[in-house]
């Protein structure tokens, strides 16, 4: 059980979140926003950040690698059920969102996805990206790209220690 409620619409002083809520989601309100709901002008700025990071010039294949390559790190099972739907969209097969765990040796991704999912691993694990790490991906991203994966991978390290310190739960429909 979460450590914090998860409000309802109906629960709720604060229409205008949940209006946005559904207007930009167009999916049934994740237990992240709900537990969220709670401080809406701070749930209002998480929305904003994370609908910029997805317009970012970062493709979205290579987004999903990076975000999947965290929540595989972290062992959030939350951020992974919640990303394998956004991989398959973005043109990731199955059989890649399988191997992600095991990046450096499957033959299913090339040479730019590993750079970047190491660079999410390096981060992610270690926080400082040794340099020969940067070059690899820098070899593929421009200078816009590489500082959207750089938010990107921070981005959703913070989001996992949300669910983490929040206990969120993952929704029925993602398990």
């Amino acid at each position: 059980m979460a450590r914090v409620k998860y409000l309802r619409r109906a629960d709720s002083p604060n229409q205008a979140i949940f209006d946005r809520l559904e207007r930009e989601r167009k999916v049934p309100t994740a237990n992240i926003f709900l537990a969220l709901t709670q401080t809406p002008e701070l749930l209002d700025g998480f929305i904003t950040y994370a609908n910029a990071l997805r317009s970012s010039p970062l493709s979205p294949r290579l987004r999903e690698l990076a975000i999947l390559t965290v929540g595989h790190l972290t062992k959030s099972r939350y951020e992974i059920a919640h990303h394998q739907s956004h991989g398959l969209k973005a043109g990731l097969t199955q059989a890649q969102l399988d191997a992600v765990p095991q990046f450096e040796s499957s033959p299913l991704y090339d040479a730019q996805e590993k750079a970047v999912m190491a660079f999410a691993r390096e981060s992610t694990l270690k926080v400082e990206v040794d340099p020969e790490t940067w070059r690899d991906v820098a070899a593929f991203l421009s200078e816009p790209e590489l500082i959207a994966l750089v938010l990107v991978v921070a981005w959703y390290n913070s989001g996992v220690r949300i669910m983490a310190g929040l206990d969120i739960e993952l929704e029925e429909s993602h398990r």
